[in-house]
């Protein structure tokens, strides 16, 4: 599932959900009709918005299952109704906590510092981005020379904060042509994944007449003359429904500049695959069309190339077994350097010659170590391989016929991510990253191996005061898993610290450290910061992974419980003032933790959650994500989905922990429905638990999405809710 929630920028870049199960038929057994109406006041005044429930059910291989609340998946005048009571029920609750106001306050000064994007050279140019620290989106500039982006005056070239009043138009990815002529670059509005891609000429800065509809999940990749690029999009949704139809037969074209959208090439589709993911990218050199396909009920994928030298040459598959992942990394003529994890499950480099694909003929570049190879990429002639040690990262450099010849210095603890470029460049650029190092941006000199600042913010905040440290807690089955924490040095352990405990634990996808304003708001006022790197994550390869994926999910539910049992007995905190935090498959976590151990946990945070884990594939791309999950589909998954699901496992009579659950009224990639059915149910239950004053608030931010393209006011807004949320439940004093 790319783009996983967190609370930072460079966690939100990878698209989640890439991968999907074969259908199978459930027997599905409707009645309408509407019970009783129910509204309570369970919570030191607060009345729930009433929601009727609905006699709906689902035979799932012999056992039904109830869904009152099936309305709420559509919207409709009472679904529209009910969100706007929901929004003013939480508004008329966070609002009145007479902390907000200085939180939000102090969060905006935190934010408040000029930000850098890594830049990107096309012919003798350097494109990059900037914030000047509460700009609603970050503004692309352009310059004529190093000089010009390191010290100098570069010209705006794209300010994405014009194309709205309100910044809710983001800007997606930008593809500049190797002589730095044209640019396309794709945008995105109200948080939606749905783009759209324009073409700019770089010298004047304006706008192609090119416009290109219905993309998602795809750049735009130039062929070498520059005259087109290559991209993949969806048909238009059938029933007009672009925020909930289920998005099928991803289709490869060629645009040609100058021409409409109507008279583009079909490159490549699958008709009869309509849930695969196809994405073409042509090489350095280019002469080929390189295609990845993720497809199925697999985590792995498959590739393909094209000779583009010739005219009408065949595609011709080169890993077509979807036994392992594998990624084009660059190429020498015919030879391809491939990343792959295929009987390494860390990962390595291998040099394949696509005139002789027999794996009998491949050359290892690089072998497994161990630790995890998260990526690889060649610029001049050296690879770079970026690991995991322990989830914080380390990068090697090798020659491409695999001699190590350096590695590039890094800050400490942190994430460093970058190293693009072209065979021809003599020079990459990388970003470094940590829980209280602001991101700065290298450039690194392939002649020298020397790494020098490209541009280095000046945070208000005072990283110097704090302290993190890496500590391992011991989950449900003995697997030791690791933790981040961070706070403020010289603190007590009297179990009596305000902490989040924030985990994701899935797809692969590793939780890594990252400075975020967010995040040191929260330290900002006293509290404990904790990332747990559970499985289902990358953080130690598809092992780590496979760990926590479809029958072994509960794996990280268990290492969740376990950190948060943890720091509670290493007293950092108590039960009493933890709090549970996670976005998208993140909010299922929360969902899953917090209904299976209620009385571990002092609030709960689930943001953008999957929480129905029997419908989830019948939304968007949801079916995408039965690779990790598995389907309801299958009687054995079954099992263990309704086993967890948290909307399922909501019992009437427990007194839950004063919790905030919060998505967007436009997020297509996890439909917001998951969460309002998860409300109703949470309300209605807490709503019968005599004495139980802990509230069950909803918050849905209009004009949002998943995460992405998040305006700045709106991210602190958001912010700003959680945290009075938990000052005002954990009496927090806050200065």
């Amino acid at each position: 599932m790319s783009n996983h929630v967190s609370l930072s920028d460079h966690r939100r870049k990878r698209r989640w959900g890439v991968v999907a199960g074969a259908a199978m038929a459930v027997a599905v057994g409707m009645t309408a009709g509407c019970a009783a109406r129910q509204s309570a006041a369970p919570s030191a005044g607060l009345t729930y918005p009433p929601a009727k429930t609905v006699d709906v059910t689902d035979n799932y291989h012999g056992t039904t299952v109830a869904d009152p609340y099936r309305w709420l998946e559509e919207y409709s005048a009472d679904t529209n109704a009910w969100i706007d009571a929901q929004e003013a029920l939480a508004r008329g609750y966070l609002d009145a906590i007479p902390q907000h106001a200085a939180i939000r306050s102090r969060l905006e000064a935190l934010w408040n510092f000029e930000r850098f994007g890594m830049p990107e050279k096309a012919g003798s140019r350097y494109v990059f981005s900037r914030n000047d620290g509460l700009q609603n989106q970050s503004v692309v500039y352009v310059a004529d020379s190093l000089d010009q982006a390191m010290s100098g005056t570069p010209r705006v070239f794209i300010d994405p904060n014009t194309l709205s009043k309100d910044g809710t138009v983001a800007l997606g990815g930008i593809s500049i042509t190797d002589d730095g002529a044209l640019a396309a670059y794709s945008v995105a509005e109200a948080g939606s994944d749905w783009n759209v891609i324009k073409v700019r000429d770089v010298a004047t800065g304006k706008d192609l007449p090119d416009v290109i509809e219905w993309v998602k999940f795809s750049n735009a990749s130039w062929a070498k003359d520059g005259k087109g690029f290559y991209y993949s999009r969806f048909d238009a949704p059938a029933d007009g429904n672009k925020l909930k139809a289920v998005n099928e037969f991803h289709k490869i074209y060629y645009h040609a500049i100058g021409t409409p959208q109507s008279a583009d090439k079909l490159v490549y589709d699958r008709k009869d695959q309509p849930r695969w993911y196809l994405g073409a990218a042509v090489s350095d050199d280019g002469r080929w069309l390189v295609i990845g396909i993720e497809s199925g009920d697999s985590v792995n994928n498959a590739m393909a190339f094209r000779d583009l030298s010739k005219a009408d040459a065949p595609l011709t598959e080169l890993f077509n077994k979807f036994d392992a992942k594998y990624a084009f990394i660059g190429n020498d003529g015919t030879t391809f350097y491939v990343q792959s994890d295929l009987d390494a499950p860390r990962g390595r480099v291998w040099a394949v010659d696509v005139t002789k694909p027999d794996r009998a003929q491949w050359r290892e570049v690089v072998p497994q170590t161990k630790d995890a190879l998260t990526s690889a990429t060649i610029v001049g002639n050296s690879l770079f391989c970026n690991y995991l040690q322990d989830a914080h990262s380390v990068v090697h450099v090798y020659s491409l016929d695999g001699k190590k010849t350096g590695e590039v210095p890094l800050p400490g603890i942190c994430t460093a991510a970058g190293f693009g470029g072209k065979r021809a460049d003599g020079e990459t650029f990388f970003a470094t990253s940590g829980y209280t190092l602001p991101p700065s941006v290298y450039r690194y000199d392939l002649a020298t191996g020397k790494a020098e600042v490209f541009k280095s913010p000046k945070s208000p905040f005072d990283g110097s005061l704090y302290e993190t440290k890496q500590v391992f807690a011991k989950s449900k089955d003995g697997t030791k898993v690791p933790m981040f924490i961070t706070h403020r040095k010289g603190i007590k352990l009297d179990g009596n610290n305000p902490t989040i405990l924030y985990g994701y634990g899935g797809f692969n996808i590793p939780i890594t450290p990252d400075f975020s304003p967010v995040q040191c708001g929260w330290l900002d006022m006293g509290g404990v910061w904790v990332e747990a790197n559970l499985r289902g994550g990358g953080e130690y390869g598809e092992e780590w992974h496979r760990g926590g994926m479809r029958l072994t999910k509960q794996n990280v539910f268990d290492d969740c419980i376990a950190c948060g049992e943890w720091l509670i007995a290493n007293k950092y905190t108590s039960s009493k003032r933890l709090a549970v935090q996670g976005g998208s498959n993140g909010g299922l976590l929360v969902g899953a933790v917090m209904t299976q151990r209620p009385e571990l946990w002092g609030a709960c945070l689930p943001a953008v959650g999957v929480l129905d884990m029997l419908r989830f594939q019948k939304f968007t791309i949801g079916w995408g994500w039965v690779g990790d999950y598995g389907s309801s589909d299958n009687p054995d998954e079954f099992k263990v989905l309704y086993g967890f699901s948290p909307y399922h496992n909501v019992k009437q009579g427990t007194c839950y922990p004063p919790t905030l659950i919060t998505t967007g009224d436009h997020d297509d990639r996890v439909y917001p429905a998951h969460s309002f059915k998860f409300a109703a149910m949470m309300q209605a239950a807490q709503a019968k638990v005599g004495g139980c004053t802990n509230p069950i608030l909803l918050r849905v931010e209009k004009r949002a999405g998943h995460g992405a393209g998040k305006p700045t006011s709106k991210r602190i807004d958001e912010a700003a809710d959680v945290y009075a949320f938990l000052a005002k439940t954990f009496g927090m004093d806050v200065k």
